[in-house]
């Protein structure tokens, strides 16, 4: 059977991780999660992702599939009899892809230069350019949702997952710097779509607490900023 031997190499944190967890619960897919640990790779990660040698990966049946928004098409054509996560028009279908594209390239570049920002000056307009992007998802949200609760219509699909699991790195950048990225003044669909998409349940279980991030990120800086053991 397709759900036979399912695993998936991860780690809690990782919003490219989610991504596999969110799909899979959309097909109600049953998965062991085998946790990777920060700062070392497990030999089954290299044998299993010798090119980049990063999660996530999905192993099925023996047989390794990389990179996050790949493992989404997969899971989605290979669990036929849950919902759909891509459109089923192939327009729509490249419209989603484009905005993951744009999600990946730019928009979370953006957002993970916030904490890279090695003055005030660079950390505000970091800050610029994700809300900037955000008033450009809030119409791509309108555009794609077509009045509907979500970018997929009525229930989560490929680019709520892309864009969603990003929803928490959000929330601890708003924490750690004290400022409001994602704004209802700018974009109050997007708003509105987050606490949805937070709620679902093939989401609510996966979506990382923001403290407990938050706390993982200090810990992480800190272990950088040590020195080397003698």
């Amino acid at each position: 059977m397709a759900e036979d031997n399912v695993k998936l190499l991860g780690a809690w944190p990782s919003p490219f991780v989610m991504r596999a967890r969110i799909a899979l619960n959309i097909k109600s897919v049953t998965y062991e999660f085998l946790q990777e640990m920060f700062g070392s790779k497990s030999q089954l990660l290299l044998q299993s992702n010798p090119v980049y040698k990063k999660i996530p990966v999905l192993i099925h049946a023996d047989k390794p599939i990389c990179e996050s928004l790949n493992i989404v098409h997969y899971i989605d054509e290979i669990w036929t009899s849950g919902p759909s996560i891509l459109p089923s028009d192939p327009y729509d279908r490249a419209i989603a892809r484009f905005w993951a594209s744009y999600i990946d390239d730019k928009w979370f570049t953006s957002l993970s230069g916030i904490g890279r920002a090695q003055s005030e000056e660079a950390k505000v307009a970091a800050i610029h350019q994700v809300k900037e992007g955000l008033v450009l998802l809030e119409e791509a949200f309108h555009k794609c949702s077509k009045g509907k609760s979500f970018f997929g219509g009525e229930r989560i699909g490929y680019l709520d997952i892309a864009f969603g699991c990003f929803l928490g790195s959000t929330r601890m950048a708003e924490k750690l710097n004290g400022v409001k990225i994602l704004d209802e003044t700018k974009a109050p669909a997007l708003v509105g779509w987050a606490e949805r998409f937070c709620s679902d349940l093939a989401v609510k279980d996966v979506m990382p607490d923001t403290e407990k991030l938050v706390e993982f990120v200090k810990m992480m800086h800190a272990k950088a900023k040590a020195p080397p053991p003698s």
